[in-house]
């Protein structure tokens, strides 16, 4: 449920988006910064609360974070205007990353080495991502339907007040060494790193949505000098990270190179995949009048495929080579964009949008599973929840700016739309210029498989890397 919580608030926003946007009468990118705000808070602080509970403490931080949630939860169903809505959106993703680096951190310690059954624990923990998006589909299509779409929102504080509160009774104790607040853990807080990445990749991902509807464009003065600052900030925090005697990332770790490639293929696809899903979503209820329920419907591909990549995935990882997983995983990116974006309105939903959506969760979870068992069998057990929000962070970071793009592109393409050629005066243009751009990115994820080397996970020992 740790692990859910996002793809859960996800999962509701995707139906309801359009809904919320109609009553408070949202621009495009206000509705966009709907899920991309979760996103951008969440991937900027995962780090900071991946130290917070390596150094103080997991089974606090987790249950506190999830009542919290559920708290704001119940605030955002009482949002009015889209302003508010988006602030706390973001708000619940403060407390998504509260929650995921101590669970994550909690099972690491406890399957320590590698295993069959460690593959089994994190494909179920890995599962959470489709378990919690079919809740947030299904159950917010439900609660849209017979209330309104606030009551989405209500129904996630529920379901939050209730996990947390039994996390109470079940959750084990944790057995990590922890350290008392003073000056030498104050300064392995890594606080001046934390406000780089927030400020950072907040003013980068501003920049990028909010230039296409700023008055000059790209050009007016405010959207550019967030767009510097964002690339000053996040080269600054890189540096500082490399010099910084207490960093929250040992840099050494990047030179592991099965570990950059894992991350670099796993970064380019994760852009695309949160694009198809709301802006698909999007398409279902803005040009196809689907109501929240019958949208969520559609998506269902996604959860069933999703649940049974997982499974499949963390059962085979010990006897398959994981570079042949993430290649599976690469191109069925690629495919699942292709199909989504050569689409037109009226076209058949089971010949381009169905085996799309199934696809792309092949993908995600593929690469998903793979890549978050190297990241966690390359850090001790003392450090796990920050190895855990090192992957968190960046497949949230990527979605964070491939929202912006998107955005970005959306607006553009809605401007000026073809007179002539494939998409001629076809309202789905917009939409595919997206899938379009999640396409290349998924394009250039394959070029860096063919120089992985690593094999198979969990089998014993021995197992991490291929013969050369």
């Amino acid at each position: 449920m740790a692990v859910a919580m996002t793809s859960f608030l996800t999962g509701s926003i995707t139906v309801i988006s359009s809904f919320a946007g109609r009553e408070l009468n949202m621009t495009t990118a206000e509705i966009t910064w709907m899920g991309s705000a979760s996103q951008l808070s969440s991937g900027a602080l995962l780090l900071f609360f991946g130290s917070i509970a390596d150094l103080f403490g997991r089974k606090s931080l987790f249950i506190g974070s999830m009542f919290l949630f559920s708290v704001v939860c119940l605030g955002a169903g009482f949002a009015k205007s889209g302003l508010t809505l988006d602030i706390l959106n973001g708000v619940l993703g403060i407390f998504s990353a509260a929650s995921v680096p101590p669970a994550q951190g909690m099972l690491g310690v406890i399957y320590e080495r590698p295993s069959r059954r460690k593959n089994k624990a994190f494909g179920a923990f890995s599962a959470g991502n489709p378990l919690g998006y079919v809740c947030g589909t299904i159950f917010s299509g439900v609660a849209t339907q017979i209330f309104n779409w606030r009551a989405s929102f209500w129904l996630l504080a529920i379901v939050y007040l209730v996990v947390s509160v039994v996390a109470v009774f079940t959750v084990p104790t944790d057995s990590t060494p922890k350290v008392s607040f003073n000056d030498e853990t104050l300064k392995r807080l890594d606080l001046p790193g934390t406000v780089m990445t927030i400020f950072g990749i907040g003013m980068f991902c501003a920049a990028l949505s909010l230039g296409s509807d700023a008055s000059d464009g790209w050009k007016t003065p405010y959207v550019l000098i967030l767009l510097i600052l964002g690339v000053l900030l996040i080269t600054s925090f890189i540096i500082w990270e490399i010099k910084y005697p207490y960093s929250m990332i040992d840099m050494n770790i990047w030179k592991d190179r099965d570990f950059s490639l894992l991350l670099t293929i796993m970064c380019f696809g994760f852009i695309g995949f949160p694009i198809l899903a709301f802006w698909i979503a999007l398409y279902f209820q803005k040009v196809q009048g689907y109501s929240a329920l019958n949208t969520g419907v559609h998506m269902l591909p996604m959860v069933i495929t999703g649940l049974m990549a997982n499974a499949v995935a963390a059962l085979i990882q010990h006897k398959v080579s994981n570079k042949l997983l993430m290649a599976i995983g690469a191109v069925a990116y690629l495919v699942s964009f292709i199909l989504a974006a050569v689409q037109r309105y009226g076209d058949s939903y089971w010949a381009f949008s169905f085996p799309a959506l199934c696809l792309c969760v092949i993908g995600a979870d593929f690469q998903f599973i793979v890549s978050n068992m190297y990241v966690l069998s390359s850090m001790p057990s003392n450090r796990q929840s920050i190895a855990g929000s090192l992957f968190q962070t960046l497949s949230r970071l990527c979605s964070a700016v491939g929202f912006g793009v998107a955005t970005a592109i959306f607006n553009a393409v809605s401007r000026n739309p073809s007179s002539s050629g494939y998409y001629a005066n076809n309202p789905f243009e917009p939409f595919a210029a997206c899938f379009w751009f999640s396409a290349g990115m998924a394009a250039v994820g394959i070029c860096f498989v063919p120089w992985l080397r690593i094999g198979t996970q969990g089998g014993g020992e021995n197992a991490t890397k291929e013969e050369e």
